[in-house]
């Protein structure tokens, strides 16, 4: 048993969420990807692979928290990305 099936057992929790269990429950939802470069990209999060590139739609760019464009969809290389967050408020607020 690892140290974090043994902390989720201790906590009453039969199952561990790893990062990809993550990442597969937010197919669909509304993300923000910080770039390495310090560019957030908010929109749908469309899909993801293994490398983590990533697909969006309805993307919006913000650079210093500033929106600088708007795309349809947009694809992000995974060596760029920084992290993704799900985004818990609108985009108009500046998550």
């Amino acid at each position: 048993m690892s140290g974090a099936e043994a902390v989720a057992r201790e906590k009453g929790s039969s199952t561990t969420k790893t990062p990809s269990d993550f990442l597969k429950s937010i197919r669909g939802r509304p993300v923000v990807v910080k770039l390495n470069s310090g560019v957030d990209y908010r929109g749908i999060l469309a899909c993801l692979d293994g490398y983590m590139n990533i697909a969006m739609e309805q993307t919006e760019e913000y650079v210093n928290g500033q929106l600088k464009n708007k795309y349809g969809d947009a694809f992000i290389r995974g060596n760029n990305v920084l992290y993704i967050s799900t985004s818990k408020s609108t985009l108009a607020e500046g998550a």
